[in-house]
């Protein structure tokens, strides 16, 4: 087994938060001096941005889980992976669907971008990306494992958008593959205040709008190499595989 360094949660210039710094080309530099083995690509409410970030880090020897944030009904971001690019797009199709038609304010919120290898920007989102979807969490996670991906909770401890900040608690029945903490505050820490998310695998990472956040938080993934197989059962904690606190 091997030891591979993982920050999964990152956006890049399509996000409207997100840094008109953070192009692939950025992003994957970044990466390379933080000595990351994996990066996690999660805009708001939309994967068009992954290709081209693949496309850069895979000339680089960084392996990247192609994802997305959703914001669900209930106002609770979560994270979701998928293995290819065609399921990838399928559930792009759900978000199209499901967000609702506001038109984004770029001078108040943010631009969203697409942009390609050589950070020409080739398209532009007009419907607001940090909107909610009109899809319960519930919805959201069930859709997530019809097409084979991972789901995870996003920064439950957070005082905002986050399960804890807006159901009050983790139900106990939530179908999650993992949940994912600030770094702001350790597993540990958080497992004392919470002892019922005892045995729960939990991740903490960088949630980065910036260049300089990458890599300021991650994970250490004990398993036999990157691929997203070995993903899954790290997170299931599988065949000797497991995240290392």
């Amino acid at each position: 087994m091997k030891e591979f360094s993982a920050d999964l949660h990152i956006h890049t210039v399509l996000s409207p938060c997100g840094s008109l710094e953070m192009s692939p080309r950025n992003i994957v530099r970044k990466a390379l001096e933080e000595k990351l083995d994996i990066i996690g690509i999660t805009d708001h409410n939309s994967t068009r941005q992954c290709r081209v970030v693949c496309s850069e880090a895979l000339k680089a020897g960084i392996t990247v889980y192609t994802g997305v944030e959703v914001t669900t009904k209930e106002e609770v971001h979560c994270l979701a992976f998928f293995e290819t690019f065609d399921i990838l797009d399928e559930f792009q199709q759900y978000l199209d669907r499901h967000l609702p038609d506001i038109t984004n304010k770029p001078d108040l919120f943010g631009y969203q971008v697409v942009v390609d290898e050589e950070e020409n920007i080739c398209y532009e989102e007009p419907r607001l990306l940090i909107t909610a979807i009109s899809q319960s969490i519930d919805q959201v996670e069930a859709e997530v494992h019809r097409l084979g991906g991972i789901f995870i909770p996003a920064h439950i401890n957070r005082a905002k958008y986050s399960l804890v900040s807006q159901l009050g608690f983790v139900p106990p029945d939530m179908k999650a593959d993992a949940f994912e903490l600030t770094k702001h505050i350790s597993t540990e820490d958080f497992v004392k205040q919470h002892p019922y998310m005892r045995g729960k695998t939990i991740l903490r990472n960088s949630d980065a709008h910036q260049p300089e956040a990458i890599g300021s938080i991650f994970n250490l993934f004990r398993m036999e190499n990157t691929g997203f197989d070995e993903f899954r059962k790290v997170l299931l904690g599988k065949e000797g595989r497991e995240v290392v606190l």
